[in-house]
């Protein structure tokens, strides 16, 4: 059963009474595999030094717990002896694949292109940095044979970061769940199991900017949370900065949300209204006590705060516009440079 501290909703909508909660995931125990196959995403960006470690956690884990499972490595563009390792795990492993992208396209793009190259029947995207717990598997697959589509891990605490980094992830969660339709739970990462029926709607999804909290959120289904605590970093040291985490949160709500835009518009709204009053004001006063004031330091003010206003408001429909056009143009979402089993080539798959 879920931990009863946790959130059990579908994370599109409403949660379901719990009568039609029990029905629907009896209907899904009855069509799960008695053997699936396990699928983990592992996106790696210069990680030479983590690939043995995560491997001989992880091989170990999922084998004491009878799974069947593959390991797909998504390389997004490695610029050291990330590949060459992999290759040599590939070959000794068949478990083991790998895509490999052309250039590095970023750790979405990367879990899309793992995605949609796994075969397996759930499939797991964690990091290889071993702060995803090998052994919580086990947990999320339990969840699954139970009927949750999606059985997503809670940090149960933040302790281990800074005080920063928990404050600005705080605000995050609680300015894009006001924002946005979809509702992504608080703490919770990229490290969850999904369904494969939940996995071909993700595969439909066409844009180009992802963000894959949110994403994977909007498909729905019913979801449950498991907690743990994440540990320290095995190996290497984490790629994203602040600038990239504020790139990221801004992706998230303008992904998500059009409210930046509509609060643009009542922000206009307000300061035309207040100056449709300060000038009812001035005239009055003008006409009946026949004072003229010179003005020029209020003049002054509100010049650069409606100069500084358009230039926000020009700026929050520019981060719009400029995904529209990306989204126009059609791009892929990533290039495959190859696909390696065994440590052997294959053709990848259109």
């Amino acid at each position: 059963m879920p931990d009863s501290s946790l959130p059990t909703l579908n994370t599109a909508g409403d949660a379901p009474t719990r009568t039609s909660l029990e029905r629907q995931l009896a209907a899904q125990r009855a069509r799960r595999p008695a053997d699936p196959l396990l699928s983990l995403i592992v996106p790696v960006f210069n990680e030479e030094e983590s690939i043995d470690l995560f491997l001989n956690e992880i091989e170990p884990a999922l084998d004491a717990a009878g799974l069947r499972f593959e390991v797909v490595f998504v390389n997004d563009g490695s610029r050291d002896n990330t590949l060459a390792h992999l290759l040599d795990r590939s070959s000794r492993d068949r478990r083991v694949k790998i895509v490999n992208l052309s250039r590095n396209f970023g750790k979405e793009a990367a879990l899309t292109a793992g995605i949609d190259h796994a075969q397996g029947d759930v499939l797991v995207p964690m990091d290889i940095d071993l702060q995803d717990p090998p052994e919580l598997i086990a947990r999320f697959v339990e969840q699954w044979r139970h009927g949750y589509d999606i059985v997503y891990g809670v940090r149960s605490s933040r302790n281990r970061d800074t005080f920063a980094k928990r404050l600005s992830a705080g605000w995050f969660y609680r300015v894009f769940n006001s924002m946005s339709p979809v509702r992504i739970p608080a703490n919770v990462g990229d490290f969850r199991l999904v369904d494969r029926r939940a996995v071909e709607v993700l595969r439909r999804l066409p844009e180009r900017n992802r963000f894959m909290k949110g994403l994977f959120a909007w498909v729905g289904f019913n979801a449950v949370g498991v907690a743990y605590e994440r540990p320290q970093r095995a190996a290497g040291t984490s790629k994203f900065n602040l600038w990239r985490l504020w790139n990221f949160a801004l992706d998230g709500v303008v992904s998500f949300s059009t409210v930046p835009l509509r609060a643009s518009f009542y922000v206009g709204v307000a300061i035309a209204a207040v100056a449709v009053l300060y000038a009812m004001f001035i005239l009055t006063r003008v006409l009946i006590l026949g004072i003229d004031t010179p003005g020029y330091a209020s003049l002054l003010i509100a010049v650069l705060l409606l100069g500084a206003i358009q230039l926000l408001s020009l700026g929050v429909i520019g981060e719009y516009l400029g995904r529209l056009f990306l989204e126009v143009k059609g791009r892929p979402i990533y290039v495959v440079e190859g696909v390696y089993e065994e440590g052997e080539p294959r053709t990848p798959e259109p």
